[in-house]
């Protein structure tokens, strides 16, 4: 069995060497789970700040949840992702912590599943 169930394609940030899996199974609705460091500011935690799209930039629908315990933001999508195409997470500076910090770069993963 594969032990790589979403295929990174690359990473456009300062953040790299984070990026990893850790897949207990294979599915179209795979859900992005990003662990901040600090408290964020909740306001700026939605579609605007946090979003996937298509390789053509188009918007896909997607429910973003935070949980203030962990300090953890998820994003899934409401339908599954096509099988073999190319998508973009897009997190953007606008992200801010409690404190008011911003990332200090977009991050854009390329991923297929």
């Amino acid at each position: 069995m594969a032990s790589n169930f979403i295929i990174i394609e690359s990473v456009e940030g300062s953040l790299k060497n984070r990026v990893k899996q850790s897949l207990k199974f294979k599915t179209g609705n795979f859900v992005w789970r990003i662990k901040f460091t600090a408290p964020l500011n909740p306001s700026t935690v939605n579609n605007r700040n946090l979003y996937v799209t298509s390789m053509n930039l188009t918007p896909l629908p997607t429910n973003i949840r935070y949980d203030t315990v962990s300090n953890c933001i998820e994003i899934a999508p409401l339908a599954p992702y096509a099988k073999n195409e190319s998508y973009l997470l897009h997190v953007t500076t606008n992200v801010k912590s409690k404190r008011g910090q911003k990332l200090p770069n977009e991050i854009t993963i390329q991923f297929k599943v």
